[in-house]
């Protein structure tokens, strides 16, 4: 079935860093949606020319209200205008929920692992958010590649007490005072704890650009795990 697009007025506009932002939009006969998930957003100009770019939900289903993630790129086409420029208010279109295979669901019960590099981590974002409000007894192990302090997102959601999230962020380039790791990309020592908890079936979910992406799974099959286990979602 065609899913059609509707319009999404924006409500409110968070800075995570210094170019990323989350927005949030009212979408009035919203579907819902489930953790993972994603939309297209569509953007048309006055002579009629359209630009289309997806992104992901960094929340989960609340009503008519959608929570989007975005990382403003450079010389980007549509990124800089929905960071910075859409002002509150104002309209575009999206479509969705898209994605049916990168989804968390709150019945599952095995230990999770989470991996995200940059902005990858919007959607796993959702699916922390999803599990803290389910109440779920499962377990959450949260891997977080980023340059450095200054690039994480969702601080609040990272720093709360949760028992059941054990977050680790890895820094590329620059590291906070007080670090113990030497900056560098996610090796096998990094994985090799947190999907110590998983068990033979337990699912992985790695998002971020595809080099992080192909990297990460690599890793994990060299660790012993089925690449079936492996959910990828990749950019870039």
């Amino acid at each position: 079935m065609r899913i059609a697009w509707r319009t999404a007025r924006l409500v409110e506009r968070h800075a995570q860093t210094a170019t990323a932002r989350s927005l949030v939009f009212t979408v009035p006969g919203w579907p819902g949606h489930l953790p993972g998930q994603h939309v297209d957003v569509r953007l048309t100009a006055d002579d009629g020319y359209q630009a289309v770019r997806s992104y992901s939900l960094a929340a989960p289903a609340d009503g008519d209200r959608i929570e989007l993630g975005v990382q403003a790129v450079p010389d980007g086409e549509v990124s800089p205008y929905l960071a910075d420029e859409l002002p509150p208010g104002a309209d575009v279109e999206v479509r969705g929920p898209l994605g049916n295979w990168f989804l968390w669901r709150s019945e599952q019960t095995d230990p999770v692992l989470l991996v995200a590099g940059g902005s990858g981590v919007v959607p796993l974002a959702a699916m922390i958010r999803a599990h803290r409000r389910a109440g779920s007894s499962s377990s959450f192990h949260l891997l977080y590649s980023v340059r450095s302090p200054d690039d994480v997102w969702y601080h609040d959601d990272l720093a709360d007490a949760d028992p059941l999230l054990d977050a680790r962020i890895v820094h590329t380039r620059q590291t906070p005072p007080g670090s113990t790791r030497a900056p560098g990309r996610v090796t096998r020592a990094d994985l090799d704890h947190p999907a110590s908890w998983l068990k033979p079936a337990g699912p992985v979910y790695v998002c971020g650009p595809t080099g992080f992406v192909e990297s990460v799974s690599d890793l994990l099959v060299g660790l012993g795990r089925d690449p079936a286990t492996i959910r990828t979602e990749r950019f870039g």
